[in-house]
């Protein structure tokens, strides 16, 4: 199965950046009718995972994807799935 890995670590200080990216990520995947997108916000302090949790609870995002998964043995990443 395909997947999209979307690592936030080099950009965690530039919020448009984050977005634009996230987004990028959502549109290749629904295009592209991947399943899966895989995002890495790590584990730090957690407001880069706090800014990724916000951005995928806006409705205009929320309606694209079926379900949101945390990793349990890495905090640090989660999985968003689409049903196609």
């Amino acid at each position: 199965m395909s997947r999209i890995k979307l690592d936030l670590h080099h950009i965690y200080n530039n919020s448009r950046a984050i977005d634009d990216a996230l987004q990028q990520a959502f549109d290749d995947a629904i295009e592209k009718r991947i399943r899966e997108v895989e995002i890495i916000p790590g584990k730090g302090s957690g407001q880069l995972r706090k800014k990724v949790e916000r951005f995928l609870q806006q409705p205009h995002i929320k309606k694209q994807y079926h379900r949101i998964e945390n990793d349990s043995k890495n905090f640090g990443r989660l999985f968003v799935y689409f049903k196609f």
